[in-house]
């Protein structure tokens, strides 16, 4: 029994998407972007796969009084950065899936 061609024609395009969502995984791994908190004070590396590659700390910025400023602004540099690399990725992602029609309505 042979499968019908909109079955044949689905795992297809699954097949394709499966193929290209991970060279897109592949590519997000070398992607970098960076973002910054306390007008550059601290300065966060990471790349389209979320590694933290790279943490620049102004050293103006290390006040031994106040130790929690320097903390926030690793944290808001960390989650900026992460949102950067999210968004990237997902715009990345939706691209490459642009115009995939499955079955139900699964299409991107």
């Amino acid at each position: 029994m042979k499968p019908n061609m909109n079955q044949a024609q689905a795992m297809r395009q699954l097949q394709q998407a499966q193929a290209e969502m991970a060279r897109v995984q592949e590519e997000l791994k070398s992607d970098m972007v960076t973002a910054s908190a306390g007008g550059g004070a601290v300065k966060v590396s990471i790349t389209g796969d979320l590694t933290v590659t790279n943490v620049v700390i102004d050293p103006r910025a290390v006040d031994p009084e106040d130790v929690a400023m320097l903390q926030d602004m690793v944290l808001a540099a960390v989650n900026e950065a992460v949102r950067q690399a999210q968004e990237l990725s997902n715009s990345k992602m939706q691209r490459a899936m642009g115009g995939l029609s499955l079955p139900g309505g699964l299409g991107f």
